[in-house]
């Protein structure tokens, strides 16, 4: 027998022997199980009829006649046979598509960077392969044919696809390598996530320890104290005497900022289409050109359901490439349950194998929860969120704000209004400019009284937890986390009796008040290497006059303005809730002529102008009850997050936040200021500049 026939004969003869059924040679065309032709170009082929066999020639006179001789035979055989080849083939494929792209016959093993599709019929495709096959007009599965309901299609390849932030290139793009087209995600993908989220890329690096931070950074956080009136008469009590306690944290010196693990869980809800979605994906890919190779990014979306799209993946060059990849072929569609998003957040953060010093999460949505939120939320359900401040960001005029500012209260974030579209990107910069500059953890302020009869009575720490134990002799306050350059300013009202005389008769001239001391973490430092920072001692001049001459300390006036109108806007935002809209507005009025009439305000304090336009634009939104259902509500709650935390939020529509803490010369003459830090400044302004001239992969909305 020739070399040509005896393989031929094997080949079929090892057919038969494994399954009985036969096999298609040269002579008959089947479509194979596992290279499956696009169905969309032709219709299947059929088996074609056996051609008659040629008249019997000498064996071995010709191999060709040999192969014509068994050809037909085996023609016969398979004709007779293929239905059976029909049934062998589906069998085989379903087996088969469990491990292998049918299509490019690759590999379809999850975590070799190709994105898995997982059609409605369960059968299993790389996605730009299948994604490929739709585009030629196919709608149906290439192994079951069934027809899909949901289509995958090919979004286009971002260009230039943002790169990492450094300080040597601060402010400035480049492309990253080429990588392949991505996938769109539709809004009801099926997702294969875990069943518990511990698999988190691995940190980089080891945690720095506290002297590799410590060495480098020359400064500590600054503790100022300011009593009330420098001087008070000897003859009186005083129940009510306020000392201003001022916190300002160092500048970040470090070459790399705290690594930070931060999830964003981001709205696809039907409502984001357009526009919203297109600069949410510019937005997010801004971040993920600003984080580093030590920090990690998971990304969740949330419409009806929630998927988590991304793990916590270190945002090195292959990791803000499936980053950007994976944003880019967001689509919109579907519900807004936004518990269901925080809860899956939250999950990816407390299920992580390892952590990094700093942690967050970014929400953002444009629409009402569903289910709806009708109270303030302890979110009790949520395990252990106060450890983990969720900064919430809302969209647009129809969001859920007492949901959205219900959340970031209870964990320890902040709750921003994006009224104008065109403002996403700011906001977004805004808080990373936060994060990306984290200088203390853990800190904590402690205060002791000095002299006998002198009690702490009171604090204004807004939404920090304080503490007065000891009968008013001592009292705690927790401040947690510090970005670089932030000041925070609590005010401490005392207690102070009349001062007493000595055996001579004569008044003594000082008095010690207090002692105040901070202590917190640097970044890697275990719970025993804390820093601890001796405040200057405060004290009281004690005059033997009747009525000395006072004036007023224009810092702690400052403060107490600032309180005064939180308050303020606090209880007119729970008279607009039950609908009294006029005696809202006349409480901030009457809060307005208290502040303009104070003593810093007629010194020309440009915080105390920034509190007026405050109160006046609130008062303009509580005008009608339509207006405070539309920008109101959501406006007040993003400035009394803001005030609460003292920390810089996004209001509204303005354009800007230029107040810089701590420099009251950055200050323009007109528009408004916040709590920003240099930090978010710069970042404000990189997001600025890259979203008029950087390069961003084209959204697909």
């Amino acid at each position: 027998m020739v070399p040509g026939m005896r393989k031929l004969k094997h080949s079929f003869s090892t057919l038969f022997s494994s399954s009985s059924v036969p096999k298609s040679d040269d002579s008959v065309t089947h479509p194979s199980p596992l290279a499956v032709a696009d169905p969309g170009d032709a219709p299947q082929q059929q088996p074609q009829p056996t051609p008659p066999p040629p008249p019997p020639q000498h064996r071995g006179s010709d191999s060709n006649a040999d192969r014509s001789s068994f050809s037909s035979s085996a023609s016969s055989r398979l004709s007779r046979s293929s239905s059976s080849l029909s049934r062998l083939s589906r069998a085989l494929s379903i087996r088969s598509s469990k491990k292998t792209c049918t299509i490019c016959l690759g590999d379809l093993k999850i975590g070799q960077g190709r994105a898995i599709f997982v059609a409605e019929c369960s059968h299993s495709f790389h996605f730009n392969c299948i994604a490929s096959n739709v585009k030629h007009g196919s709608q149906v599965c290439p192994i079951c044919r069934s027809k899909w309901k949901e289509i995958p299609s090919q979004a286009p390849a971002p260009t230039n696809v943002p790169a990492p932030h450094h300080h040597q290139n601060r402010g400035r793009a480049r492309a990253p390598p080429s990588v392949p087209s991505p996938p769109t995600l539709l809004p009801s993908f099926s997702m294969r996530e875990p069943t518990r989220f511990s698999d988190d890329e691995p940190l980089s690096v080891p945690a720095a320890s506290a002297a590799d931070h410590t060495s480098s950074a020359p400064s500590v956080v600054a503790v100022k104290c300011f009593t009330e009136y420098p001087v008070v008469s000897a003859f009186e009590a005083h129940p009510e005497f306020a000392v201003l306690a001022s916190i300002r944290a160092p500048v970040l010196l470090q070459r790399d900022h705290a690594p930070i693990d931060l999830v964003t869980v981001l709205d696809i809800s039907g409502s984001m289409a357009g526009s919203k979605l297109s600069l949410l994906k510019h937005a997010v890919h801004f971040i993920i050109q600003n984080l580093g190779s030590s920090d990690r990014l998971s990304i969740v979306v949330f419409s009806s359901t929630a998927h988590r799209i991304l793990p916590l993946r270190r945002m090195n060059e292959s990791g803000r490439a499936e980053a950007a990849l994976t944003i880019s072929s967001l689509l919109t569609d579907g519900g807004t349950n936004i518990l269901n998003g925080l809860k899956k957040g939250l999950r990816v953060l407390e299920e992580r194998q390892e952590r990094n010093p700093v942690s967050s999460i970014i929400l953002l949505s444009d629409g009402k929860s569903q289910p709806s939120v009708t109270q303030p939320l302890t979110l009790p359900q949520l395990p252990r969120t106060n450890a983990i401040p969720v900064h919430s960001f809302g969209f647009g005029t129809d969001h859920d704000s007492t949901a959205l500012y219900s959340i970031s209260d209870s964990s320890g974030g902040t709750f921003s209004f994006i009224e104008s579209v065109g403002m996403v990107g700011n906001a977004f910069a805004r808080c990373i400019g936060g994060l990306l500059s984290v200088v203390a953890q853990e800190l904590q302020l402690t205060v002791k009284t000095l002299t006998p009869g002198v009690q702490i009575t009171s604090i204004r720490s807004g939404r920090y937890n304080n503490e007065i134990c000891d009968e008013g002799r001592r009292s705690v306050i927790d401040i947690g986390n510090m970005y670089a350059e932030e000041e925070k300013g609590f005010l401490l009202y005392l207690s102070i009796p009349a001062a007493p005389t000595n055996e001579g008769g004569e008044m003594e001239t000082k008095t010690p008040l207090l002692d105040i001391t901070c202590q917190y973490k640097t970044l890697g430092a275990s719970e025993e290497d804390l820093v601890m920072v001796e405040g200057e001692r405060v004290e009281i001049q004690i005059s033997s006059e009747a009525s000395p001459q006072m004036t007023v300390s224009l810092e702690v006036d400052r403060h107490r303005n600032r309180v005064l109108v939180a308050e303020g806007i606090a209880e007119a935002q729970r008279l607009a809730e039950r609908g009294d809209l006029q005696g809202a507005k006349a409480l901030l009025e009457a809060k307005r002529a208290i502040l303009l009439a104070s003593a810093s305000a007629t010194a020309g304090d440009a915080i105390c102008t920034w509190l007026d336009a405050e109160l006046r634009e609130t008062k303009e939104r509580m005008e009608s009850r339509e207006l405070y259902e539309h920008t109101g509500r959501a406006y007040v709650l993003s400035g009394l997050s803001s005030h609460s935390w003292q920390r810089s939020t996004t209001r509204g529509d303005s354009i800007t936040q230029t107040f810089v803490c701590g420099d009251p010369a950055a200050v323009p003459a007109s528009g408004p200021i916040g709590y920003e830090t240099p930090s978010m400044v710069s970042m404000v302004r990189m997001s600025q500049n890259l979203s008029i001239t950087g390069p961003w992969p084209s959204p697909r909305a």
